[in-house]
């Protein structure tokens, strides 16, 4: 392009574009970025016009972006995430950052971690808020894409660009309604009674019912539900049984009874996992620091 002004390209002008391109509206951008209508047109009109590309037309009621601005939504990702690190550079002071972090968790890795992070972080870093969203059964694209900046779980994707680093390590328990049935006493009244489990979407068991099946032994279950935060109700006032982490005994499933398995069970780590690009961005290093403390203090 004739004429191209790479100056224009400020770190304001690359912010615009993306809370365009993620909100999919001029209104919901500004008010994302804390603009005016009139302010986010004239913005998008200015690159337009560098860039020469329409950028967003018009769709129904809508915009849509063009194949150009959404082939230039990564690298002014990476580009402004590098402009960060440079800022950040010289110190990072905790109680001068201001950010929406968002860490993807299930029930458990929430229940045990996230209330003893935020604690800390309204101390030591009181502008960052937390957005907590569920991972399920995680992919890559889940930071890749930017969707969270950290994901906990037990079972981390096995790709190059994610890094991991393990927190701590649970163990299965077998959870009952006492008023309703005496806990299993060995593998026959184990096997021989209902069950329920786990399945996270899309029909992703864990990683226990898949290491029993693996040595022959099948559940009899009769309910699955998407993440542990189901089972005590389930359990409550019934006889069914539920094999889970023996940590959900102080949060979710806190009331209910529970002995040893009748079997060997595997561990169940649990894993910090982040994406190679923020892994040098003192901010995030912070904030991962901050979240292997607090895993080692609650589950010492």
């Amino acid at each position: 392009m004739n004429g191209f002004d790479e100056s224009a390209l400020d770190p304001r002008a690359l912010r615009l574009l993306l809370a365009v391109l993620e909100t999919g509206s001029f209104t919901r951008a500004a008010q994302h970025l804390g603009l005016t209508q009139s302010a986010v047109s004239h913005g998008v009109q200015r690159l337009r016009e560098v860039l020469g590309d329409p950028l967003f037309v018009k769709s129904g009621r809508g915009i849509v972006p063009t194949a150009r601005a959404l082939s230039l939504a990564e690298p002014a990702r990476e580009l402004l995430a590098a402009l960060q690190r440079l800022a950040h550079a010289q110190a990072f002071d905790p109680a001068r950052w201001q950010a929406e972090i968002t860490i993807a968790a299930n029930d458990l890795q929430r229940d045990v971690l996230v209330p003893p992070l935020l604690a800390r972080l309204r101390t030591a870093a009181p502008g960052v808020t937390l957005r907590i969203i569920p991972s399920g059964a995680p992919t890559p694209e889940l930071l890749r894409d930017r969707h969270a900046h950290l994901l906990l779980t037990p079972r981390p994707p096995q790709v190059h660009d994610l890094l991991q680093r393990r927190v701590f390590v649970d163990r299965w328990v077998v959870y009952h309604d006492p008023t309703q049935r005496p806990a299993p006493t060995n593998l026959q009244e184990y096997l021989a009674a209902e069950h329920a489990t786990v399945v996270y979407e899309p029909r992703r068991t864990l990683a226990l019912d898949d290491a029993l099946l693996r040595r022959g032994v099948q559940r009899r279950i009769r309910v699955t539900v998407p993440g542990f935060a189901g089972l005590g109700a389930l359990l409550r006032g019934s006889d069914l049984l539920a094999t889970a982490p023996a940590r959900l005994a102080h949060h979710l499933l806190a009331g209910l009874a529970w002995v040893e398995p009748p079997l060997p069970c595997p561990p169940l780590p649990m894993y910090l996992v982040w994406h190679r690009r923020d892994h040098d961005d003192p901010a995030l290093r912070w904030l991962r620091a901050q979240l292997v403390a607090v895993a080692a203090a609650v589950t010492d």
